[in-house]
């Protein structure tokens, strides 16, 4: 029940994601699908190469994929203020989804008797992959490796699954675990917390056009 638990909250949470980053690019009624079941099932993808799962194993996640459809239209169909009103729980569904899908891809890779290295890489990748494809199909710069604390939460997530080898006999553990996901997910935005970064453009320079650009410009 732990496992369905978190495998429906996060495909809830990235499903709803996907569809409003879609609907905010006003793509029609086929892409907000699309991006929303690409930010539910991109990561879980991503993690079943990694870990050696065969890919096939998403058209057995019947149940789930129902789940995420059923969310997106209930997005699509709501008033637009409804819509306008809640957005701003879109870092809740963000936060919640990054927890529930960490923790479920730190499980997977456990339970095939994995590295640490690689109980910390399924972690993550289930947690950011389906983000991080969303955002390049709607033409963004994804936050998670640019701009915001997002994939050192899922990352710290595996690794404490990992070194406290906890398992799905282990709820109330998990729900814990989650918890702490989502908190440390919200508290790093409200804080505007980033890691060190290093620009190698030189800002006191004033811009000018690349000599292709100068060659193709009218």
């Amino acid at each position: 029940m732990t496992w369905e638990a978190l495998s429906i909250i996060g495909t809830i949470a990235f499903a709803v994601s996907g569809a409003l980053v879609a609907m905010e690019e006003e793509y029609d009624i086929l892409g907000v699908l699309v991006l929303g079941l690409v930010t539910a099932f991109g990561g879980g993808i991503i993690r079943n190469l990694l870990i050696g799962v065969p890919v096939s194993t998403i058209w057995e996640q019947g149940l789930l994929l129902k789940v995420a459809i059923f969310s997106i239209l209930i997005i699509f169909l709501l008033p637009v203020n409804w819509i306008h009103a809640g957005k701003r729980w879109l870092t809740l569904f963000d936060a919640i989804g990054l927890s529930a899908f960490a923790i479920q891809g730190a499980l997977y890779a456990t339970s095939m008797n994995h590295s640490i290295s690689a109980v910390m890489v399924a972690a993550m990748m289930t947690g950011i992959g389906g983000g991080i494809i969303r955002d390049v199909l709607a033409r963004r710069k994804p936050l998670v490796l640019r701009d915001e604390i997002y994939a050192a939460w899922a990352i710290l997530l595996g690794l404490i699954i990992s070194l406290g080898n906890v398992g799905y006999d282990q709820p109330v553990q998990l729900y814990l675990l989650f918890a702490l996901g989502v908190t440390l997910r919200m508290v790093s935005v409200y804080f505007n917390w980033r890691l060190p970064r290093r620009s190698l453009r030189d800002h006191n320079r004033p811009k000018t056009k690349s000599k292709w650009r100068k060659m193709t410009t009218v």
